[in-house]
């Protein structure tokens, strides 16, 4: 017996095809606004921004030290780092008697032992009160990498003018404020008299900019050989951006957690040589060309969720305004929309790609034997050196092309964040202390920094300065200030 599909029946099917549709839209809508007011780190954010705020107590004539300390020589003195065998070495002994001048206190003090590692950087230990309080360490450095003037500076990179309340010049930003706030704040302490109740160090180095084999190498090395275990380490890394990033009210406070690997490739290939007049079908640099397309156009894998990056935007969600609140409080929901639109995101989420060299030709009218080009490429803290080596090769996919290793290292292991670790709290709180304003967030640092050979020392390291940043700041371009 055949049943009978009326018009009736059909419609009334749709009717709740339809009907299931449209609750399901409402459930969802439910679920998303009922979680944009009641996401849970929003609140624990909020107990911790209602903190009492601590202001620095400086005289007057402190405060002017201070302002005098921080520019001045300390940009003027061009302690540049070429590359790993040529460095600026009298700049950097000079830059050494400065700040023997300029901290008598911490450099004479019965309590602080300073050594110097490999050859010009500094190792400072500050022993503590209680020998049983496992210590912490900070870091900063001292080189700077090349400046030219003609490169467009709004003052000359190494005059440290001061222009609309801003110094100008190559490491106000990278890293030298650093290196004159951690010792101008302890120069300060040992004038009143201070002893720790945690011992710590200090760590200066001064090759940072081209891989810190020398200082931070050297300084690991020796506190390795003296037993030293840290609680955590405090580097340079991620700042207080204002503006940066789009719909968050106010500014925020990144705190890395973790620190992206690298890798450098050499793309290159080989041809017979000819002459323009009778080309081939195809050329060394087309043929190279397209590979390096090939890179752009096929990004990594999106892995927003398998590393930190999800915890960055939701302790930033309570402070969207909407819809953007809307849309933080559910990534789950919304990643694939808001993440990978933005240079500044999309490093977040993915392993990045960047073609910073090419070369090829001597002549107009010859065709060349030989092009190369450089890329490099930042990887996501869930990935792994081999594995973004092996998507290279994949996606080259060009017997041709010939693809080299030039350098690299992985990812920086996660630091723990959550409320029970000691290190990212007390950095958190301080932050707070100082900016009751601003919403702190872990983060992870895409750029490079010494912390990453401090690994063996400690399992928490944490990137953060408390440098203040506006849309079109940067601590690698034009102007530091």
């Amino acid at each position: 017996m055949k049943t009978k599909i009326t018009k009736k029946t059909i419609l009334k099917f749709f009717g709740i095809l339809l009907l299931i549709l449209v609750l399901s839209v409402l459930i969802l809508f439910a679920v998303v606004i009922g979680r944009t007011f009641t996401f849970k780190v929003n609140t624990e954010l909020g107990q911790w921004e209602n903190a009492t705020t601590i202001y620095p107590s400086l005289s007057p004539e402190q405060k002017k030290q201070l302002l005098e300390n921080l520019k001045g020589k300390k940009i003027q003195i061009p302690t540049v780092s070429f590359s790993e065998s040529k460095q600026n070495t009298t700049a950097l002994q000079e830059f050494d008697l400065l700040l023997r001048r300029v901290f008598p206190k911490v450099f004479s003090s019965s309590l602080v032992q300073h050594e110097m590692v490999g050859n010009y950087s500094h190792l400072l230990t500050v022993p503590g009160s209680e020998a049983d309080l496992e210590p912490y360490m900070l870091l900063a450095h001292i080189d700077v990498v090349p400046a030219d003037e003609a490169d467009g500076w709004d003052a000359p990179p190494f005059s440290a003018q001061e222009l609309n309340g801003f110094i100008y010049g190559r490491g106000t930003i990278d890293n030298k404020q650093s290196v004159m706030g951690i010792l101008q704040a302890l120069e300060y302490l040992l004038e009143r008299g201070y002893t720790p109740r945690r011992s710590f160090y200090i760590g200066l180095g001064h090759d940072e900019e081209v891989s810190g084999s020398q200082g931070a190498v050297n300084i690991v090395k020796l506190l390795k050989s003296r037993g030293v275990k840290l609680l955590y380490v405090l580097d340079e890394g991620l700042t207080i951006m204002d503006g940066v990033v789009d719909g968050l009210i106010g500014p925020g406070a990144l705190i890395g957690v973790s620190e992206k690997g690298q890798a450098t490739v050499k793309l290159s290939v080989s041809t017979p040589p000819g002459h323009s007049s009778m080309p081939p079908r195809e050329s060394s640099i087309g043929i190279l060309a397209s590979a390096v397309a090939r890179l752009e156009k096929n990004r990594m894998p999106n892995l927003f969720g398998h590393g930190p990056e999800r915890a960055t935007f939701e302790h930033l969600a309570h402070k969207f305004g909407w819809p953007y609140r809307m849309v933080m409080s559910n990534l789950w929901l919304f990643s694939s929309l808001v993440l990978e639109g933005q240079p500044d995101t999309n490093a977040f989420v993915r392993t990045t790609t960047a073609v910073t060299m090419f070369n090829s030709g001597v002549k107009i009218n010859v065709m060349p034997a030989y092009a190369e080009a450089f890329v490099n490429f930042r990887i996501h803290s869930s990935q792994t050196l081999q594995e973004v080596l092996k998507l290279i090769e994949s996606t080259v996919s060009d017997e041709r092309v010939k693809v080299e290793f030039v350098s690299g290292f992985d990812p920086l292991p996660i630091s723990s964040y959550d409320e029970d670790t000691f290190g990212y709290q007390i950095i958190k709180k301080t932050v707070h202390d100082i900016f009751p304003e601003v919403t702190v967030s872990p983060g992870v640092c895409v750029g490079n920094t010494d912390s990453r050979h401090y690994t063996e020392l400690s399992p928490d390291i944490y990137r953060f300065v408390p440098s203040w940043y506006k849309p079109g700041d940067s601590a690698r371009i034009l102007p530091q200030k």
